[in-house]
């Protein structure tokens, strides 16, 4: 196994550098306004193998500024893991199927990760 030092304020750390380094995964984030929106889109996410994974992370609170007015809502996050390749798919699917006006998403490129993990995802996801 390879390793890295790295100093940290006079600590030396040692870091393990097993992980795949690469920018062709990312994890899309979007939120949605309830549960039962969560999991739909979720599944139908995966299902059309758009992504490997979806976690649905429940009780944020979004303050956004919409048509001249600030709103401040529930809300839950969508942390969408695919490739990179299918992010514009990724983005007109949610734009089709997700209930706001604008829906968000973006997304955030996978620097490194466990090969193993990144590999999963190559077996799931279409291209």
């Amino acid at each position: 196994m390879l390793l890295k030092l790295i100093r940290f304020n006079s600590i030396i750390v040692k870091r393990s550098m097993a992980s795949i380094s690469s920018t062709e995964y990312s994890a899309c984030l979007t939120t949605v306004s309830n549960d039962e929106e969560a999991r739909k889109l979720s599944r139908s996410i995966v299902e059309s193998h758009l992504a490997a994974c979806v976690n649905i992370i429940p009780n944020i609170r979004s303050v956004y500024e919409w048509k001249s007015t600030i709103h401040e809502d529930n809300e839950l996050i969508l942390l969408i893991k695919t490739k990179k390749d299918l992010v514009p798919k990724l983005i007109e699917f949610v734009k089709k199927n997700h209930s706001y006006e604008v829906p968000e998403l973006i997304e955030l490129p996978i620097q490194n990760g466990n090969p193993d993990y990144l590999k999963w995802i190559d077996g799931i996801v279409k291209q």
